[in-house]
């Protein structure tokens, strides 16, 4: 692939095939950002596990300390005391056939949907319309419940779902570039310690093989797994 020279630029201070420290990442993401907008730090983890095997997928949700930098702008299947509920917690739009037929005719300017369980039998058509968006709601991520409004509260302020894809990779956004070092490494750690509580029982070996982060444009910068554990209690002592 041919990169440009603010690419190659950026590449020089990080160096190839180096390995660091979460907190040497973070400060090298922020050193060698050269693009014109707030580029998103991108997270990607690839874990031990046998991603054809039902027993060993990893998928849940995670509410990142520091947010992620992003508005996020909620629909939400529900009626009733439940879409009072829903508008009140600042969803952009509450309902029920209306709401589904306004998405299957095109309309998708949202990140995210809930849905209570009763209404579930409506969102269920817009399977091959949300599915490959990654936008379907799943009671494993949280986003099929009856607690409309405090979920629709979380993802405002940077909850964020995850899922294992079939080369067993994880990719979460984890912040902006102009956050701080420490509310990267805050993310970063929320996220990892997310992985490692779901960790499959049937997964065997080595469970993190590698990390890895990037901005939006920028090059990927290696972190070091085996010193997870380390650095979240250095934080937590401080």
């Amino acid at each position: 692939m041919k990169r440009g020279k603010k690419y190659k630029e950026a590449l020089k201070k990080i160096g190839v095939n180096k390995t660091y420290l979460p907190e040497e990442a973070f400060r090298l993401v922020k050193e060698a950002r050269f693009a014109n907008f707030d580029e998103t730090v991108e997270l990607h983890v690839r874990l031990g596990i046998d991603p054809r095997q039902a027993d060993q997928q990893v998928r849940g949700s995670i509410n990142l300390p520091a947010g992620t930098g992003k508005a996020v702008r909620v629909v939400v299947f529900a009626s009733g005391e439940k879409a009072k509920e829903a508008k009140e917690a600042g969803a952009i739009e509450v309902g029920g056939e209306e709401l589904a037929k306004k998405i299957e005719e095109g309309w998708l300017d949202f990140e995210s949907v809930v849905s209570t369980p009763e209404m579930m039998r409506v969102v269920s058509r817009l399977g091959k319309v949300l599915g490959p968006r990654g936008l379907m709601p799943n009671p494993k991520s949280g986003t099929v419940t009856n607690e409309v409004g405090k979920v629709v509260k979380e993802l405002q302020k940077g909850r964020i779902e995850y899922r294992s894809d079939k080369f067993g990779l994880i990719h979460l956004p984890i912040g902006k570039v102009s956050f701080s070092e420490k509310d990267l490494l805050r993310n970063y750690l929320a996220v990892m310690s997310e992985l490692v509580r779901v960790k499959p029982a049937a997964a065997k070996g080595r469970y993190i093989k590698s990390v890895t982060i990037s901005s939006t444009m920028g090059p990927a910068i290696k972190i070091d797994p085996t010193r997870f554990l380390e650095v979240a209690e250095e934080e937590a002592i401080a």
